[in-house]
């Protein structure tokens, strides 16, 4: 196939994912209709169902890109030198969460999808992917932790990963339901939970 036309191809569903995704943040996913998606996009329906065939293929396609950003800041983060603090990786990922969690922010959408996960194969596996990439991130800052001093050397990296993801989908409820807290609350638990990196901060055999 010519790349123009796969080009052409892709800036088509990536239009009808963006309009979707609009739709399901103001209305949320249950109260959202095909027929708004297609308002929205400017497309016919004959046209949105080439690439989708339900809003369950919309939802489990718009988890899939909901955290790539997320992702991407994060390994850029526990790739730099010198490398973040718990706290300090912490705080920059929470921020970029509450920068896109507005009425219109695709964050609004990791709560439906995750629900929607739950019971729906095809939703399951887009959202299982996501997080299974996300806790790889956290295995890889928890090795550098480790590689660092900060963490002892027989640590499981493993299981400071699963632990550690775990604060992520906590302060996502908490601002979307709540409205709080903010991230430097966050940090600031994190800094006294797990001090490694910083001043004075000693390792805690694991």
């Amino acid at each position: 196939m010519p790349r123009v036309s796969e080009e052409h191809l892709e800036r088509r569903r990536q239009q009808i994912l963006d309009a979707a995704q609009l739709c399901f943040a103001r209305k949320g996913f249950h109260e959202t209709s095909m027929q708004d998606v297609f308002t929205e996009s400017g497309l016919s329906a004959g046209a949105v169902y080439r690439y989708f065939k339900s809003k369950n293929d919309l939802i489990a396609a718009l988890a899939a890109q909901t955290t790539v950003g997320l992702r991407a800041n994060m390994a850029e983060l526990i790739h730099g030198d010198p490398l973040p603090t718990p706290a300090e990786l912490v705080a920059a990922l929470t921020q970029l969460i509450v920068a896109q969690s507005g009425p219109e922010g695709p964050v609004r959408l990791a709560p439906q999808a995750w629900a929607l996960a739950l019971v729906h194969p095809e939703a399951s596996e887009y959202v299982k992917e996501a997080v299974l990439a996300m806790r790889g991130l956290w295995h890889e800052y928890a090795e550098l932790m480790r590689a660092a001093g900060w963490l002892p050397a027989a640590a499981d990296t493993y299981a400071v990963a699963t632990a550690l993801i775990c604060f992520m989908p906590g302060f996502i409820l908490q601002h979307l339901i709540i409205g709080d807290p903010a991230p430097e609350t966050l940090a600031r638990g994190i800094k006294t939970l797990l001090p490694y990196g910083e001043p004075a901060a000693q390792t805690v055999a694991l």
